[in-house]
């Protein structure tokens, strides 16, 4: 099973771990409380990103959230689904 931590610091929400199926359901518990006034998540500590792990993060850069980093995985899946780098559909 896989687990991703999530902290706030300032504005910035900070996610570490594997961001992955097994581990998405949580983090969007984890993150909901924190969201609010938050500018940014830090990938900084993240080892992968699976398909979910993308999901998730794309729904945080729909709400306003900038993302910032790229863990393994990210590109590929951003270039997959025809996401740019703010995770928007590319145009």
């Amino acid at each position: 099973m896989s687990d991703v931590r999530v902290r706030r610091d300032g504005d910035v929400l900070h996610l570490d771990g594997r961001l992955d199926r097994a581990a998405v359901a949580s983090a969007w518990r984890a993150l909901q409380p924190l969201r609010a006034g938050a500018a940014s998540v830090d990938l900084a500590g993240v080892d992968a990103v699976d398909s979910a792990g993308l999901a998730l993060l794309a729904e945080l850069a729909a709400g306003g959230l900038r993302i910032d980093g790229t863990p393994a995985g990210l590109t590929e899946l951003r270039a997959a689904y025809r996401l740019d780098a703010s995770l928007g559909f590319a145009h």
